[in-house]
This record gives structure tokens, C-alpha cells and sequence, in this order.
């Protein structure tokens, strides 16, 4: 199997690592909009190959990965989806519903197995979780409690585009929280202040946020995500119900000290940073892309379902300014 990598910075350089040490994957072919830069790649990653444009790469792959910035990935996805070539697609795979719905259309239309890039749905315990609930291990929902904190807060001069932490930090959770209940939001409140740094309030964004979500059965969830963490990268998810309450993030390297005796205590090795927490997320992400390509499991996370993470991002930004909770309807 042949597979190729659309854009060759941190993440898609960690994902063309990744595939490369698949035993299914012959070889893994580079592209990068920078000239010379899929090639330096190339020279630094054993098992693959540099190519010079992107409809090179299409034309020789079993499959592929997009990891461009988010305004390419319509023109690039809609490239991938005409050659019949199924894509693995960065989220967010456009950076507004209208035009998100659009693409997810052709994307169906089309045929072609696209999955986004949404590492929670990939990590084994995460993956594990939505199984027991799905298999009604959990019993009824009661209530799912999501963490997700960064170690420290991104390049400043990233936040005029991030998109804010609803869209940036917080989507993940605003995908992985519905999927595992496996209901629609009915309403969302969120609230957000400036704690970190001046820099967010420059950008107006926010650097720590809470969201609520109430299900359509009566569940709630709670989301607080913030830009920056003394300990470490802090990602954890929660989940009670009225057979079993589990957990999924709590290990030796979680960044959180417990003032009980023989409780958790933080160690050095303390998660620094996403890739880290997520590593084997994203193994088994590009593991997981092979079998959808070869037809041997479903598609784990469908392009049509990340309109629902996007559409609960714009609600909770609609409710932080307004300090109202809103109202999702069509979810």
C-alpha cells in the first residue's frame, strides 16, 4: 500500500512518521506547497518518497492524508474525492458551516471514504469507552465530564486565526463528547475569561472557557478548556451513569497532584504537550485509515459528523457573548 501526505509540518511530518512504520504501508509519498520542503522531509524519514504537485500524488496513491492549512483543504479534498482516492482530512476539513456543508455534500456524493482527523476517536481508551456505552455497560447516562488543558498557550501570533478556543481547543471535545453519548445537544451555554494573558483579550478570544451541553434524553455534559497548565497537558473525559463510572486520561503521566494519601501524584514525566498524550491516538489513527481503505471496518469518523462539532462551536461562541444559553436545533 502506497499512501501520500499532503503538507509536511509538525503533524504531518508525526502522521507520514506514523504511516511509515506500518508493515501494510510500502511507501509513503510527500507533498508540500513550499518548494524543497517535502523533500527535506523525505531526506530526514526513512521509507518515503517527495513528490512535486499534488496531482502527482494523487495519481499514485492508495490513499491520502491532508494535513495543509484549513483554507486548502476544500480545494485539496475535493482534488482527492474527483481521483476516487480516500482521504484522511485534518479538522477541521472547512472553516465555516456553510461551506463545511457544502463539502460534505460532494463528499458524499462522491462515494469516497473521507475521514476527519479527530485523534479522540482514535485513542484506545477513548475508543474503549464508546464501546462499553454503546454495549450499555454504563447504563443510563448521567453526566460526562471533559478536561482539556494545555501545558502552555500557543504562539500569539497563531490566535488571530485559531478560529478561538471554541473552534481551536475545545472542538475536539464538541465532537467526542455527542459521539459517545450518542445523542443530540439540544442546548449549549458556555462562558470564557482572559486569565493567562492579555494577548487573547488582543486577539478576542479567550484563554479558559467552560461549556455546558444538555442532551435531548436529559443529560449534561460540562467542558472547560484552558491555554495554559503548570503540570503539564491535562486531557481527561469522564463518564457517570447508573451502572459504572469510568474514565479515560488517568495514567501515570496525567498532570494532576491528589492531596490523599497514596493518591495520583504528578511525576516528571508528566504529559508536555498533545502529541505526547495522543501518541498512541495517532497510531492507531493511521492504522485505523489503512483497514477503512481496504474496506475491512467502517469509517470512524465520518465527514458529516464533523459538522456537528463546528455547529456546537458556533453556539458556544454565540453564548459566551451573550451570556445566554442557545438553543441547537437539527443537530
Amino acid at each position: 500500500m502506497r499512501i501520500g501526505v499532503a503538507g509536511v509540518g509538525r503533524i504531518g511530518t508525526m502522521h507520514a512518521t506514523n504511516l511509515a512504520a506500518l508493515d501494510r504501508v510500502d511507501e509513503v509519498l510527500l507533498f508540500d506547497p513550499v518548494p524543497g520542503r517535502a523533500a527535506q522531509a523525505s531526506a530526514e524519514l526513512a521509507g518515503t518518497k517527495a513528490v512535486d504537485d499534488l496531482d502527482t500524488l494523487l495519481g499514485d496513491v492508495d490513499g491520502v492524508l491532508l494535513a495543509t492549512p484549513t483554507n486548502t483543504h476544500p480545494e485539496m479534498l475535493r482534488a482527492a474525492i474527483g481521483r476516487g482516492v480516500p482521504t484522511l482530512c485534518e479538522k477541521p476539513i472547512a472553516s465555516d458551516v456553510a461551506e463545511m456543508t457544502a463539502l460534505v455534500e460532494d463528499v458524499e456524493k462522491s462515494g469516497v471514504e473521507v475521514l476527519v482527523g479527530f485523534q479522540r476517536r482514535f485513542d484506545p481508551a477513548i475508543y474503549e469507552l464508546n464501546r462499553r456505552i454503546k454495549a450499555g455497560e454504563v447504563g443510563d447516562i448521567y453526566l460526562v465530564r471533559a478536561i482539556g488543558n494545555d501545558a502552555n498557550p500557543p504562539d500569539f501570533s497563531y490566535l488571530p486565526a485559531s478560529g478561538g478556543i471554541f473552534r481551536d481547543l475545545l472542538i475536539h471535545d464538541l465532537d467526542c463528547v455527542p459521539w459517545l453519548v450518542g445523542q443530540k445537544v439540544v442546548e449549549v451555554y458556555a462562558s470564557g475569561s482572559v486569565l493567562v494573558h492579555q494577548a487573547f483579550a488582543d486577539a478576542d478570544d479567550v484563554d479558559n472557557a467552560v461549556v455546558m451541553l444538555k442532551f435531548e434524553g436529559g443529560a449534561h455534559a460540562t467542558l472547560a478548556g484552558g491555554r495554559h497548565d503548570p503540570v503539564g497537558y491535562d486531557h481527561r473525559i469522564e463518564v457517570m451513569g447508573s451502572k459504572d463510572s469510568l474514565v479515560a486520561g488517568v495514567d501515570p503521566r496525567t498532570p494532576l497532584n491528589s492531596l490523599e494519601p497514596g493518591g495520583h501524584v504528578a511525576g516528571a514525566d508528566a504529559y508536555p504537550g498533545f502529541p505526547e498524550r495522543f501518541h498512541r491516538a495517532y497510531v492507531n489513527e493511521m492504522n485505523l485509515f489503512t483497514q477503512v481503505i481496504k474496506g475491512e471496518v467502517a469509517n470512524p469518523s465520518p465527514a458529516r459528523e464533523s459538522l456537528i462539532s463546528l455547529r456546537l462551536a458556533e453556539a458556544c461562541e454565540q453564548s459566551r457573548r451573550s451570556g445566554t444559553p442557545v438553543r441547537i436545533e437539527g443537530n
